[in-house]
């Protein structure tokens, strides 16, 4: 049985043979790992399930001193934030339109690494990323301030705005689904650490309409919906499966009862992630990591979740710490069964 079928069945609410996994990591931990075990391919090292093709962020010309341009025209201060970065400007600073132009969404540079992954990583699960998909892309143009107040007083333009975002998305999703991909993932950050950032009432009037236009669009077709949105959101899931959705990322615990919300949706809705970010990670002991993501891949054993740490592995993270919880995931007795003696090759030092 292939890594893609595996995923396959966790989505469709099966029993899987075993818990997949799928991690990422930010700029500094990737290249920390990789010169750690000696491979200029992670993503085999670490056995991801999970091939991401696309450009979840997009593209970025370099204005030189840790100032970057996205392809809206939006600057990001990278002084500080290594991987995105801090918006310096304002693209639509009143509440029109007029005047404002969309990048083309189908630039050739959001395709073009699409064959080239799918061979190379043939038997993973495919997904075509799409980062800043509605409300992170609005308050990027329009100011995040600007927006929260927009919603109360310039709803006309509010939807104006999320309807253009969501009409550039799926011109994109459009051309991806002509590739042999499995699902579309939308990145859209709405939560905090206790609740909504607009607020549950300005979430269903202004983003709901145009999560079931995109979804839709892509459960049509036949493939799985996929998203990441940060923070406490739980209250959203049910909106959400009946938007189309099939997996939820990054599954935060500091935010959410995974142990109670994970059976509570079996079959209707799969979990990506779970294991502490803010918390264990971080500050943990390495046994620490083992205890954490064993009790997570005896959670999963039954279905409905990928295992991998609630968002993009960062700097704060020892590589012991990483070995720690790509090891448990390698050492499940049911995967080791269809593939015995298949794990993480340490380096001989270590």
């Amino acid at each position: 049985m292939t890594k893609r079928e595996v995923v396959r069945m966790v989505l469709n609410g099966e029993k899987p043979p075993y818990v997949p996994w799928s991690y990422k990591f930010t700029e500094e931990p990737e290249q920390a790992l990789a010169e750690y075990l000696g491979t200029d391919d992670l993503e085999r090292a670490v056995g991801n399930h999970i091939v991401r093709v696309g450009s979840d962020i997009g593209f970025f010309d370099d204005l030189g001193n840790d100032r970057l341009k996205d392809v809206f025209g939006v600057i990001w201060d990278r002084s500080v934030d290594k991987d995105i970065g801090v918006c310096e400007n304002v693209l639509i600073p009143e509440p029109t339109m007029e005047g404002f132009e969309f990048p083309d969404p189908l630039d050739k540079r959001f395709f073009e690494n699409i064959e080239p992954k799918l061979n190379k990583y043939a038997d993973c699960f495919r997904v075509f990323e799409l980062g800043f998909s509605l409300y992170e892309r609005a308050w990027t143009l329009r100011g995040m301030e600007n927006l929260m107040i927009d919603m109360i007083e310039e709803p006309e333009f509010v939807h104006e705005l999320m309807t253009a975002i969501a009409d550039y998305n799926l011109a994109q999703v459009e051309e991806a689904l002509k590739y042999d991909i499995d699902a579309v993932y939308f990145g859209d950050d709405w939560g905090q650490q206790s609740g909504l950032i607009m607020g549950p009432t300005f979430w269903r009037e202004y983003i709901l309409p145009q999560l079931k236009r995109m979804y839709g669009k892509v459960r049509s077709a036949g493939k799985f919906v996929m998203i990441h949105s940060c923070g406490d959101v739980d209250e959203l899931f049910d909106d959400l499966v009946d938007a189309g959705l099939n997996c939820f990322n990054p599954f935060q615990p500091e935010v959410m009862d995974i142990h109670e919300i994970l059976p509570a949706y079996h079959g209707r809705l799969a979990f990506h992630g779970g294991l502490s970010m803010q918390k264990t990670l971080p500050f943990g002991t390495v046994e620490d990591v083992r205890n954490e993501s064993r009790d997570l891949l005896k959670l999963g054993a039954d279905g409905g979740y990928i295992f991998s740490p609630s968002h993009s592995v960062e700097s704060d993270t020892s590589i012991e710490n990483i070995v720690a919880f790509i090891e448990e995931a390698f050492a499940q007795e049911t995967y080791q069964a269809l593939h015995p003696g298949d794990g993480l090759k340490l380096p001989a030092t270590a």
